[in-house]
């Protein structure tokens, strides 16, 4: 009787761990939106079991485009009780699968920053009109190309509580005035990135305290470009490219984004 009850104990147990896991499970979407014209594809992702809206993150890939690496961000957030929208920038989700074809696709959307600023918005738009999310919450990060957008947006002055860069582009035709910028900045740099020069590292410091911006940079010596994404190491050997993987830098900047998304809007684990 006694082993039997233990048993019926660990059985109801076991259940009710699964019945939290299931409960907890994020939830993945294909979100298809449009900017003017042009289709664009995104990927959304939150945990449904939790009722009330929350603060919403806008992820902007890599000059790779909207790709598994883009999604898998957006879920990790997602994990962390966040809803999490991966954007589309080049339209129907298109791909690069060679440097060559990534530089073309990242040249065409820069070349019309307000294209790219409605893409953007589009993508915000998707983010309000979501029920699980809190409307007047929302941040953006990006990579490499991404991390240019973000900080882009931010000198347009977008209503954002804040932005995040990782190993993004730092140089702008466009820069940063006072008062005009209402995001916070967060930018995490490769000492040792081969693509973005020292000068032009210097260059966007003084450019955010000129204009009064309330931003953190981060600086991981000798860390180079792409430093976040597994992926680099490999991309690197096959197309002869200046990256490199570094698993301390991408686990710390990580933290980091935590801690600097936690600052922005109540925890949303808490």
């Amino acid at each position: 009787m006694k082993l039997a009850r233990q048993l019926g104990s660990l059985l109801a147990s076991t259940l009710l761990l699964f019945s939290v896991s299931i409960q907890a499970e994020i939830k993945g979407e294909e979100v298809s939106y449009s900017a003017g014209d042009l289709t664009l594809k995104g990927f959304m992702a939150y945990d449904d079991a939790v009722t009330t809206p929350r603060p919403a993150i806008l992820v902007v890939h890599e000059w790779w485009g909207h790709n598994a690496y883009a999604r898998e961000r957006a879920t990790l957030l997602a994990k962390a009780g966040y809803v999490a929208l991966a954007v589309d920038m080049y339209g129907d989700g298109k791909t690069a699968d060679h440097p060559k074809e990534a530089g073309e696709f990242m040249k065409a959307a820069m070349a019309d920053k307000a294209a790219l600023a409605a893409r953007f918005h589009a993508a915000v738009d998707v983010l309000q009109q979501h029920s699980a999310v809190d409307k007047d919450a929302i941040a953006a990060i990006g990579y490499c190309f991404g991390g240019a957008v973000v900080l882009e947006m931010a000198r347009r002055g977008a209503t954002l509580a804040g932005v995040a860069s990782f190993h993004g582009s730092l140089g702008t035709d466009n820069p940063a005035k006072a008062g005009e910028v209402q995001a916070k900045v967060i930018v995490f740099h490769g000492e040792a990135d081969r693509l973005i020069p020292a000068d032009v590292v210097e260059a966007f410091k003084q450019e955010m305290t000129a204009a009064e911006v309330d931003f953190t940079f981060v600086n991981y010596p000798d860390v180079q470009h792409s430093f976040t994404n597994p992926d680099a190491d490999e991309l690197a050997k096959k197309f002869d490219l200046p990256l490199a993987y570094d698993k301390a830098a991408d686990e710390d900047s990580w933290e980091k984004l935590q801690e600097f998304l936690t600052g922005l809007f109540t925890a949303p684990n808490e």
